[in-house]
């Protein structure tokens, strides 16, 4: 079907500076056709006055003949076959055509071909013509989203910038195969062809497509967009949009009625927002989607819960309602940050569907992540391997779509093979302002939707006043999502009718926006003077349905004033069912201990020494790794790697899957891990022995992620909240890198059962240690997440036999420094036998995964083990308490330095150095037992980070609390200062030398707390 571009090829005399502008493109639709491999030496050259069958759409039977007659001038009668000899020659006007030979006689076969005299004007322009229609076309493919949206933009393309005439408009032109504008017919005259590509591109919607280097897609994107008639709705369809734009806009005119003075963050401007979800929703239920995941801002957040999550409305105006109660569920949260889970019946394809709009918090955008992996989570439990029974719908604002740089780093998640969710289906509400600044001042890219562009997302662009245009488009991308599994950018270009919030006043900066705004007539009465006028609706039948939706908003208010209490439950976006109680209490309040059999701990060991694919080639260096990895298991004993390996197979054999997920942990970055064997021999061929415990395992999942913070921990958080029955781990490269992940730690995982009564046991591996590495590679932070933690410093708890257990029920989270292998293969078991779920927070050494000392035997992983949250001192101070005269309080890689300097000062009968485990919750009853042991010795708290950092200021007042103020404590470590460590090696030995000094120096006190 490539005329035009044939055309160009095959007719057209060009000079070699224009053969080698259109070389290229001519190659490439060579390739495109796939048929046709020759490029023919010379161009037919010939004056349609002296060949008047050139003219009109002649010229294609010519084109045709030509064609053949280049394959195999067999294929044409013996006179064209002549012409063309002659033409190709050179022929002078009007005699490349001889009569053909005749019946009998000879031939010589030459037929008097003449010299070349030159090129002729109007075969020229023919060619020149079908190249410019051709060029014309592509503009409107390529240039659309300029045209008609809000304003209007633009009328048709100047045909004259092509070299066209007014005389060109009623010139018939054959249509190449790069559009579907022709419908039916193979050729149309240009002022249809111009009218057509109007139609497609230039009036409510834009298309941005022609980037994507994908031929078929390009070609379907077409067919959809140009194809005529295919923008046609029946009358049913029309009444169902009217009945969601009623909703939509009367929902928004009932709150502003009732509470007038309350923030909302209202849809007027956009109410076309709630008919485009409803028909993706629509669609991909029909295509086969059973859940959908949404992730959205504030603004018309209300609406959608309402409207397209169908939350019951009395329980949303219960929020407006100031005088009640919030239930004790946590400190909750303003309404339109909540979320909310749904299963109903889609009316559209009569079949049940699942919708879940993720709670979130104000930080724009913060949410995307989260939300795919959520979705990616219920598409692996559900088996569903290609994304067709759970998808994703992501909204954005357009100033956050093009300022947030999480939207680039979950972009680029979407093709990844652990972290793709088959297709996210994303909708720009364009508001075309950000809170005060204009698009002007927001971004440096055309348009907010752009960097959509990098992972080859088309984009429709389409005029939000037009709901049926919002309608199609809408289809259309719920079609390519199902169709290609790729992500695909909605952008509904808007405007906002009040300010940001219904309380601010936008004239202050936007004066001549909102004057044109105010005198904007709303979407639904122009949509209603459509419909009426087409004889779709009578006025009678728009006011009837009006009157109905006001009486069930009426009605659902006056029942939300039965309303005592608020309860943040009723909002829960993931709910786990059978996990907890049918009050969402746990079940029980003890915890199994952790322990596993010895047979269990040799088997998995054996498999992390083992390869057990066949003729699997590794490395040399990783030999040796699994050979020690055998000689540990011979000798009943494991390091930090071997424990976790101990901790992932156990699980995993008792049907729990386990996710690690973070930058280079399937190696590990101090290359300690090794969970992915690479063949040496063959390229790409991998080996995960962990996946070979047990016939009937649950799957292990580790995977390398993009160089990204931000949006892999809430990709893992999203993953986590899907269900409980799982380990999801994420590992920081360096423990100082997750802060550039604070969003999702302080709004997401800190804060997020208190704030939408959602638990969550996701796992953070934060590398941390003074080790002399410079100040951005040492500390993981630790005094950022202790700050978060929300017990009480001041008062002493009630010790009770399950103190343990509550402390942990009603902590926000748990944040350990694990100072053995055991205790680490413990706590990572704890998180799934508690029987409810807190993040863990857990500082990882970096040398101890190498340390000599830094090992456990097996006696502290068998049956009655359990995590210790402080281990003694177990040595000779401990056989004689009465003698110790100080007892050092440390944590984590500390300790080894400490009793390293014990041993030489020859101290051990005199200082007992007690590691405290888990920091949050404070174990203040085991710290209490310690001190009361010894009642002659100083307390001193021990730290290798600064005094400013670190535990320091988390721990010194509940040491105060702990021993009830009557004993004093002191403080031996590092000064204050403003970076993490030192970058001077010499300096760091110095500054550890001087802390292990004042921690032994049992003439002098340290520093007082």
């Amino acid at each position: 079907m490539h005329h035009l571009r044939t055309t160009v090829v095959r007719l057209g005399p060009l000079a070699a500076a224009q053969t080698a502008q259109i070389a290229p493109q001519s190659q490439f639709l060579a390739l495109e056709r796939g048929t046709r491999t020759f490029q023919p030496v010379r161009s037919l050259r010939a004056s349609v006055a002296a060949e008047p069958f050139l003219n009109g759409t002649s010229s294609n039977y010519v084109e045709e003949m030509y064609y053949a007659w280049l394959e195999d001038p067999r294929n044409v009668h013996k006179s064209w076959d002549i012409f063309f000899r002659n033409a190709n020659a050179g022929a002078p006007p009007g005699a490349a055509y001889q009569s053909p030979p005749p019946l009998s006689g000879p031939s010589d076969g030459t037929m008097g071909v003449r010299a070349l005299v030159g090129a002729q004007p109007n075969v020229e322009k023919l060619v020149k013509d079908h190249l410019a229609v051709q060029s014309l076309i592509r503009a409107y493919q390529v240039n659309n989203k300029h045209c008609r949206m809000i304003n209007v933009v633009s009328d048709h393309y100047q045909i004259c910038l092509y070299g066209l005439t007014e005389g060109d408009l009623d010139k018939v032109f054959r249509l190449p195969a790069s559009t579907f504008i022709g419908g039916n017919d193979s050729a149309l005259p240009l002022r249809e062809i111009i009218r057509r590509l109007e139609m497609a591109y230039c009036q409510h919607i834009g298309v941005e497509f022609m980037f994507i280097n994908d031929l078929e897609q390009c070609q379907w994107i077409r067919q959809k967009f140009e194809t005529p008639g295919i923008m046609q709705f029946s009358l049913e369809e029309k009444r169902t949009l009217l009945g969601r734009m009623i909703r939509s806009t009367r929902f928004e005119e009932f709150l502003q009625r009732k509470w007038s003075s309350e923030k909302r963050f209202g849809l007027e401007g956009c109410e076309s927002l709630i008919p485009a979800l409803k028909t993706i929703i629509d669609r991909s239920s029909q295509c086969g989607v059973e859940s959908v995941i949404l992730g959205m801002p504030h603004r018309g957040r209300l609406n959608v819960l309402a409207n397209v999550i169908r939350k019951d409305l009395d329980q949303i105006f219960c929020q407006f309602d100031s005088k009640l109660e919030a239930a004790d569920e946590g400190s909750g949260d303003v309404k339109y940050h909540l979320g909310m889970y749904h299963r109903r019946m889609n009316r559209v394809s009569d079949r049940y569907i699942t919708l879940s709009l993720v709670a979130n918090p104000s930080h724009l955008e913060a949410v995307d992540p989260v939300v795919q992996g959520k979705t990616k989570a219920e598409q692996f439990y559900s088996g569903d391997t290609e994304g067709k029974r759970v998808m994703s719908i992501l909204l954005h604002g357009d100033a956050a779509f093009a300022g947030q740089g999480i939207v680039y780093e979950t972009f680029h998640l979407s093709d990844l093979p652990s972290y793709t969710t088959h297709g996210t289906i994303h909708v720009v509400v364009n508001n075309q302002i950000g809170f005060t600044t204009d698009p002007r001042m927001a971004r440096s890219s055309p348009y907010p939707t752009d960097v959509a562009r990098v992972v080859n997302a088309p984009i429709f662009h389409v005029n939000a006043d037009d709901p049926e245009a919002v309608m199609f488009v809408c289809n259309v991308a719920a079609e390519w999502r199902n169709t290609f599994h790729k992500d695909v950018v909605v952008d509904l270009v808007s405007y906002r009718r009040n300010g940001h919030n219904e309380m601010d006043e936008p004239m202050f900066t936007q004066p001549l926006m909102y004057k044109q705004i105010k005198k904007q007539k709303g979407v639904l009465q122009k949509f209603v003077e459509k419909l009426v006028a087409e004889g779709v609706i009578t006025t009678q039948h728009y006011e009837e349905e009006v009157a109905r939706y006001d009486k069930i908003c009426e009605d659902a208010f006056a029942h939300s004033k039965d309303e005592k209490i608020l309860h943040i439950k009723h909002w829960l976006d993931s709910p786990w069912p059978g996990f907890f109680t049918l009050d969402g209490q746990p079940k029980t309040m003890s915890c199994p201990s952790t322990g596993i059999r010895e047979d269990e701990l040799c088997h998995i060991g054996n498999v992390a020494a083992s390869v057990p694919l066949e003729d699997f080639m590794i490395h040399g260096g990783l030999s040796r790794i699994l050979k020690g990895r055998a000689h540990m298991v011979s000798k009943r004993v494991c390091d930090w790697a071997l424990g976790e390996y101990m901790a992932f197979g156990s699980l995993l054999k008792e049907g729990i899957h386990v996710r690690l997920s973070g930058q280079d942990v399937e190696r590990g970055t101090f290359s300690h891990r090794h969970h992915v064997l690479h063949d040496q021999n063959v390229d790409k061929r991998i080996c995960i022995p962990m996946n070979s415990i047990s016939p009937d395992q649950a799957p292990y999942t580790v995977c390398n992620s993009s160089l990204s913070e931000y949006g892999v921990l809430g990709f893992e958080l999203g993953f986590a909240m899907a269900s409980p029955n799982a380990l999801v781990l994420w590992e920081a490269q360096f423990g100082d890198f997750h802060n550039t992940a604070q969003c999702i730690i302080d709004q997401f995982i800190s804060s997020g059962q208190a704030k939408w009564v959602r638990q969550n046991g996701i796992v953070l591996l934060l590398p941390h240690g003074m080790e002399g590495m410079g100040p951005e590679h040492s500390s993981a932070r630790p005094e950022r997440f202790l700050q978060m933690c929300n017990d009480d410093s001041d008062v002493f708890p009630v010790i009770t036999g399950d103190f343990a257990v509550h402390q942990l029920y009603d902590c926000n989270w748990i944040v350990v420094n694990c100072s053995t292998p055991a205790n680490y293969f413990h706590v990572l078991r704890r998180q799934i036998l508690l029987p409810f779920r807190k993040p863990l927070i857990v500082f990882t050494p970096k040398s101890l995964l190498r340390h000599p000392e830094a090992k456990s035997s097996f006696d502290d992983m068998l049956p009655g083990t359990h995590f210790q949250r402080l281990i003694p001192d177990e040595g000779p101070a401990a056989v004689g308490p009465q003698n110790v005269k100080r007892v050092v309080f440390c944590t984590g890689k500390i300790y080894y330095d400490l009793i390293r300097e014990r041993k030489s000062r020859g101290l051990e009968d005199a200082v007992a150095v007690v590691r405290i485990e888990q920091l949050s919750p404070f174990p203040f009853d085991l710290v209490k037992a310690e001190a009361d042991q010894y009642q002659n010795a100083d307390l001193v708290w021990c730290q290798e980070e600064h005094k400013n950092q670190g535990y320091y200021d988390y721990v010194k007042p509940r040491l105060r609390t702990t021993m009830n103020r009557t004993r004093p404590i002191w403080y031996a470590g590092r000064e204050p200062a403003a970076a993490p460590a030192t970058g001077n090696k010499h300096t760091h030995l110095t500054e550890l030398q001087h802390l292990l000094d004042a921690a032994f120096d049992l003439e002098t006190s340290p520093g007082k707390l």
